[in-house]
C-alpha cells in the first residue's frame, strides 16, 4: 500500500482515499480506485492513501466514513448530511442498492470530470 504524500504532476488530479482500520472495505476500495485510475490513464501509484485514526483527525479531514474517496478535494459521492466521525461509509449505487464501495460509474465520472477540468 502506497502512502504517497507527493503532489500529482501538473495537469493530473489529486486522488485521496481516507480509511479507518475497523472498516473492512478500505482495501477493496484501494483496488477499485487504482483500477479506475489505470483505465483513465493515470498512475495508480499516485493514489494518496491516508488512515484516519482519531475523532480529531476525522474532524480535520471532514471524514464521513471509511472509505472516503476525494478527487481534487471533492468527494466522489456527495455525503449530504452524513455525520463526521469514525464509522464505516455506506454508498448509494445507481441501481438503488447500498454498498461499502462507491459505484464504479460514479468514480469513473468523477475522474473524467477532474481530468477534463484541467
Amino acid at each position: 500500500m502506497s502512502r504517497n504524500e507527493v503532489q500529482p504532476p501538473p495537469g493530473e488530479p489529486r486522488i485521496e482515499l481516507f480509511w479507518w482500520a475497523r472498516c473492512p472495505s478500505w482495501e477493496q476500495a484501494i483496488e477499485l480506485v487504482r483500477e479506475e485510475m489505470a483505465l483513465a490513464g493515470l498512475d495508480p501509484e499516485r493514489l494518496e492513501v491516508r488512515e484516519v485514526s482519531s475523532g480529531e483527525m476525522a474532524e480535520r479531514r471532514r471524514f464521513v466514513g471509511s472509505p472516503t474517496i476525494r478527487i481534487d478535494g471533492r468527494d466522489v459521492e456527495d455525503p449530504g448530511d452524513e455525520p463526521i466521525g469514525l464509522t464505516c461509509r455506506v454508498y448509494r449505487l445507481r441501481d438503488g442498492r447500498v454498498s461499502a464501495l462507491p459505484d464504479r460509474a460514479d468514480l469513473r465520472e468523477a475522474l473524467q470530470r477532474a481530468m477534463s477540468a484541467r
